[in-house]
């Protein structure tokens, strides 16, 4: 029986139910109208270089009290300004202003914000060419540019 008995055009129908239906669950808009890719300044790739303009302290979210320390880059690709935390401690003082970083996701939840501090998606990875990582642990020096 299968097909016969629920008419003719009864895949189409469902079919079409479907594509209506998809419209309500908001993962399939988003990937549909590529929300992400438009909002997001990195435009969708993992890392981005980028110009510091300025170092700024944060203040962390309730119940935490501390300064958490931050930098303002314009990216290079897009012109586009965001906050990047400096992760380790001391990472503040091996970032000037007008180097030239690397930023990367800070690994929140669906692409927001970790932890305590406000608003800050990013996180700097490289200064001037070389791992903040290791600038911190003291395995190299600081390049001039």
């Amino acid at each position: 029986m299968g097909n016969k008995s629920r008419g003719l055009n009864a895949g189409k129908r469902l079919k079409e139910r479907r594509k209506k239906g998809r419209w309500h669950y908001s993962p399939y808009i988003k990937r549909i109208l590529r929300l992400k890719e438009r909002s997001d300044p990195l435009e969708g790739a993992s890392q981005a270089k980028g110009l510091v303009l300025e170092k700024v302290q944060l203040e962390a979210k309730q119940p935490n009290s501390a300064m958490r320390k931050c930098v303002r880059v314009q990216l290079i690709k897009n012109g586009r300004q965001v906050t990047a935390f400096c992760p380790g401690d001391g990472a503040t003082k091996l970032i000037d202003e007008h180097d030239e970083v690397i930023i990367e996701c800070i690994g929140g939840a669906m692409g927001k914000s970790k932890g305590d501090i406000p608003g800050v998606r990013w996180q700097v990875i490289k200064v001037n060419d070389q791992s903040l990582d290791a600038l911190l642990k003291g395995r190299i020096e600081k390049a001039r540019k």
